[in-house]
C-alpha cells in the first residue's frame, strides 16, 4: 500500500512580537471591546489637549493689562498676574528694596545643596562648608551686620522661607530619626520606650498641631522674659514630625539586614558603633533611599501649613498677594500653576536623584 503524502498550504508569516505597532496591538486594540475604549479614551485626550492649548497659549493675555485680561476672563489665561504679582508671590513680604538678598542667599544655600548630593565633595570639609553657607545665609536674610538693613523673620517669606524651612529640617531630621530608629532596636529599655514614646507621641497628631503647639502654646511655658523665635520653633516642629516618621522608615530597613551582619562584625572585634557606622547603616539606608526620598518630598510639600503661625512661604505669599488685590483676584488660578510648577521642579529633580542613588546603590552591590 503507497501512502501519498498531500501538501499544505503555506501558513501566514508570524506577525511582530516587538515594536510599537505591536505594542499598541497587544495592549490596546487586543480585542473590540479594548480598541472602543482606547479610542474613546484618546479622543477624551485630545479634546483636553486642543482646550488646554486654547485656553493657555491662543486666548491667553502674557502682558500685565488688566483690561485685556478682564476682556478673556473664562475663555483664555491670564499671564499677566505673574509678572504682575510674581515678585511678590516669590518673596513674600520681605522689603522690595533688599530682594537681593535672599536672592543670593536661597542660590548660596540650593548650591551647596547640590554640591553636597556628589559624591566627589563627600569629604570632612564638607560640614565646614555647611557652616559656612548657613552663617553667610542667615547674616543675608536676617541682616543687621556690615550695614546691611535688619529685616525680621516674620518677614520672610516666599520661595527662600519654602527652601530654607526645608533644607534645614532635612539636615536636622535625617541624623534625628538614625539615632532614633537605632534607640528603638536598643537593647537598653530606657532608650528604647523614650525613642517608642516619642514616635508614636509625634505620629499621632497632624503637623498643622505640632506647628501650633509650637509657636502659640510654647510660650506658655517659657520662663518670663526668654523668647524663642516664631521660626526657630517652627524648624524644631516640622524636624520633630519629620524625624519620628523617617525614624521608622530607618527601622524598617535596620530590620531587613539578617543578623549575620552583626554576629560577623562581633567576631571581627567590632565595636557597636563601628558595626552601625561602617556595615549596618550603609545597607539599610541603601535599601529605603525611596521611602527617605518620599519623606524629603512630603516635608518640602508640607512647609505650606506654616501659613497658620503666619509664616508666609510659597503658598502663603500668592495667597497674601492675591488676596489684598481684588483686581488680580479672579485670576488665582494661573498663579496656582505658576507655583505648581515650582513645586514640581523641585520635587521632579529630588525624585531623580533618588532613581540616581538607586542606580548607584544597584551597582556597588553587584561590585
Amino acid at each position: 500500500m503507497t501512502t501519498v503524502f498531500k501538501s499544505t498550504e503555506a501558513r501566514p508569516m508570524p506577525g511582530r512580537s516587538s515594536g510599537p505597532v505591536a505594542w499598541l496591538r497587544s495592549n490596546l486594540f487586543s480585542t473590540p471591546g479594548n480598541s472602543l475604549m482606547s479610542l474613546a479614551l484618546l479622543a477624551v485626550c485630545l479634546w483636553a489637549l486642543v482646550a488646554s492649548l486654547d485656553w493657555a497659549v491662543l486666548q491667553a493675555v502674557f502682558g500685565s493689562n488688566l483690561q485685556a485680561c478682564n476682556d478673556v476672563r473664562g475663555v483664555g489665561a491670564c499671564w499677566g498676574v505673574i509678572s504682575e504679582k510674581g515678585r511678590l508671590i516669590v518673596m513674600g513680604r520681605y522689603p522690595e528694596t533688599e530682594h537681593w538678598r535672599p536672592v543670593i542667599a536661597t542660590a548660596l544655600m540650593l548650591g551647596v545643596v547640590v554640591i553636597s548630593c556628589m559624591p566627589r565633595f563627600w569629604n570632612k570639609a564638607l560640614p565646614l562648608v555647611w557652616l559656612v553657607m548657613l552663617a553667610v545665609y542667615f547674616v543675608l536674610m536676617k541682616g543687621g551686620f556690615f550695614g546691611l538693613t535688619e529685616v525680621d523673620t516674620d518677614q520672610w517669606g516666599g520661595l527662600p522661607l519654602t527652601v530654607m524651612l526645608t533644607v534645614i529640617s532635612m539636615t536636622l531630621a535625617f541624623p534625628l530619626a538614625i539615632f532614633v530608629a537605632l534607640g528603638r532596636r536598643s537593647n537598653m529599655p530606657a532608650i528604647k520606650t523614650l525613642c517608642t514614646l516619642y514616635v508614636e507621641l509625634v505620629r499621632g497628631v497632624p503637623l498643622i498641631t505640632v506647628l501650633f503647639m509650637a509657636s502659640f502654646m510654647l510660650p506658655l511655658f517659657m520662663p518670663e522674659g526668654v523668647k524663642i523665635d516664631v521660626l526657630v520653633r517652627v524648624v524644631v516642629g516640622i524636624t520633630l514630625f519629620s524625624g519620628a516618621y523617617m525614624a521608622e522608615v530607618i527601622r524598617g530597613g535596620l530590620q531587613a539586614l539578617p543578623k549575620g551582619q552583626t554576629e560577623a562584625a562581633a567576631t571581627l572585634g567590632l565595636s557597636y558603633w563601628q558595626t552601625q557606622r561602617m556595615i549596618v547603616l550603609p545597607q539599610a539606608l541603601a535599601t529605603v533611599v525611596p521611602s527617605i526620598m518620599n519623606t524629603f518630598i512630603g516635608l518640602f510639600k508640607d512647609t505650606s501649613l506654616v501659613t497658620i503661625v503666619s509664616l508666609y512661604e510659597l503658598t502663603g505669599a500668592l495667597g497674601l498677594a492675591l488676596n489684598s488685590d481684588a483686581d488680580w483676584r479672579p485670576f488665582k488660578i494661573e498663579a496656582y500653576l505658576f507655583i505648581t510648577f515650582i513645586y514640581f521642579a523641585f520635587c521632579f529633580a529630588m525624585s531623580r536623584y533618588s532613581l540616581w542613588i538607586e542606580e548607584r546603590t544597584a551597582v556597588s552591590k553587584v561590585r
